[in-house]
């Protein structure tokens, strides 16, 4: 198990989108759930060629239609151990521990979602145990040299609101790489990292707030149309799944 704990902190993607892939190799979570695999819990998935990746998959089957099928976590926040404030390099490879709080990568999103259909619903805690969540129809991410721009639309409300419809269109913002439109750097202004439009309406990677602090406007774990830009989320994961 401390083996499977060190591997899962490494991100391996495969960068050449060439690479040949063995067709029994499992791309996402949706593939480990079709061959059987239906209890939640870390494994590895080849999103390119024939370099595992590991992640955290949710195999839900509650009987709700938002709900059935596996999810691939691309991010999680959760207690507040790992520091989410990193450069652009950590961003596009992932880091984390899967077990708990992580990123999946850029790159591996890229590859997950460019040649296959994904929805990403995005689930919600405060410190009070209220949970929410907000779906969508379509997530996508573009290669890097597009500045790996986020494609998403199709809302769905599960009581969260909508806070990442207004990210649609714009590239991955980082403290040392800076593709928002504002002079300024959104992600040394609002201390994360993510698809920085004129700032945000939601921040997931945030600083950790624990909870509510109207001293620290808008640079938490914050998804403002639920609770506003001073209040932090206990815990916040964004996970997608293939539509068939």
């Amino acid at each position: 198990m401390a083996m499977l704990v060190f591997l899962a902190t490494i991100f391996s993607v495969a960068l050449v989108s060439g690479c040949s892939q063995d067709k029994d190799m499992p791309v996402d979570c949706s593939d480990l759930y079709k061959s059987g695999q239906t209890v939640s819990g870390i494994y590895s998935i080849y999103p390119a060629g024939d370099i595992p990746v590991w992640v955290y998959c949710e195999m839900i089957s509650s009987g709700k239609a938002e709900d059935n099928g596996a999810w691939t976590v691309i991010q999680r926040r959760m207690d507040g151990t790992v520091n989410f404030y990193r450069p652009w390099n950590q961003y596009k490879r992932g880091f984390g521990n899967v077990e708990g709080e992580y990123w999946l990568g850029l790159e591996n999103m890229y590859q997950l979602t460019r040649k296959n259909k994904y929805m990403l619903r995005v689930d919600l805690e405060d410190f009070q145990g209220n949970k929410v969540f907000a779906l969508y129809s379509s997530f996508s991410v573009d290669c890097e040299t597009d500045g790996y721009q986020l494609h998403v639309s199709g809302f769905t409300d599960g009581g969260a609101g909508d806070s990442l419809s207004g990210h649609n269109g714009f590239k991955f913002t980082t403290f040392d790489k800076d593709q928002d439109v504002p002079e300024g750097n959104c992600a040394k202004q609002y201390l994360g990292a993510f698809w920085y439009g004129n700032c945000h309406i939601t921040n997931p990677n945030g600083v950790y707030l624990w909870g509510e602090d109207p001293t620290l406007y808008a640079i938490g774990n914050v998804w403002s149309s639920w609770k506003g830009y001073s209040v932090g989320m206990k815990s916040i994961s964004m996970k997608i799944k293939h539509v068939s």
